[in-house]
């Protein structure tokens, strides 16, 4: 499976999500290991079977099998943190922020990438998650780098668009059953 498979899975009603997959994966923003690394942490984020299937296989073309295994850790690592840092960024009582969360953080230090590549992919789990606490640090850590603007908007817009397309997929799969 492809993302040529994967647009070929979306109904004539999602013509602009395949349309959207299509130009994405040729985007050139983003170098291969950045852009396909976006892909795949967002089709982990959201984990729906025939998108992850569909980006592994494509990724795997172009990442190594390092690159693969960190985009999965971004998806890993973001779906706690997000979670966690959300909470404490909706709760009214901040005494939370002022506690350690005493959460094993480790791959963050070390992710076997380039560290703004990790970063990125970060930055695009953390959309799917809608956790603006982590988006804005790892946006700011990006930018702080010298990202530029243009790399963190095609990262969300890959997030965005694999999300879109891992939510019909579920809801197609749902009708078919």
């Amino acid at each position: 499976m492809s993302i040529d498979a994967l647009r070929d899975l979306m109904p004539a009603y999602a013509k602009d999500i395949s349309l959207n997959l299509g130009s994405l994966a040729s985007e050139t923003v983003l170098n291969d290991q950045q852009k396909w690394g976006c892909f795949l942490a967002s089709a982990h984020a959201v984990g729906v079977a025939p998108v992850v299937k569909a980006i592994e296989a494509q990724a795997a073309t172009v990442l190594s099998p390092e690159a693969m295994t960190a985009a999965k850790a971004a998806a890993a690592i973001m779906g706690m943190n997000n979670i966690y840092y959300r909470s404490l960024h909706l709760m009214k009582n901040h005494e939370y922020t002022t506690i350690p969360a005493r959460l094993r953080m480790n791959v963050l230090a070390n992710p076997g990438v380039d560290k703004m590549d990790f970063e990125l992919w970060s930055t695009a789990v953390s959309a799917i998650n809608g956790c603006g606490a982590c988006l804005d640090a790892h946006e700011g850590a990006l930018r702080q780098h010298g990202v530029p603007a243009t790399q963190v908007q095609t990262a969300l817009r890959i997030a965005s668009v694999v999300h879109a397309a891992s939510r019909i997929a579920a809801s197609e799969a749902a009708l078919a059953a």
